[in-house]
């Protein structure tokens, strides 16, 4: 199989995020991905993608500050809440 280039990438990202299983998360993820995923590199987008198997209750929790992200994802789940606003 062939590797994927950026841009296929980042738009499989961006589906990814805008059709989640809660529409909360819809909205979380599709802000984000808009506003970040093209300024990612390749590390961070490979974090990004691996956040995007996880639960969406989990990844909620997380967003907004009910329960901490683990630490692994602890940066970037910061800055998806800073960008959302979630925490408030």
């Amino acid at each position: 199989m062939a590797e994927e280039d950026r841009d296929t990438r980042l738009r499989r990202l961006h589906m990814r995020s805008i059709r989640r299983g809660i529409k909360e998360m819809d909205i979380i993820l599709t802000r984000y991905s808009e506003a970040r995923l093209a300024a990612l590199g390749p590390d961070q987008l490979d974090l990004y993608d691996r956040l995007l198997w996880e639960n969406d209750q989990d990844l909620y929790q997380w967003v907004t500050g009910q329960v901490a992200a683990p630490g692994h994802y602890a940066d970037l789940v910061a800055d998806i809440a800073r960008l959302s606003d979630a925490s408030r």
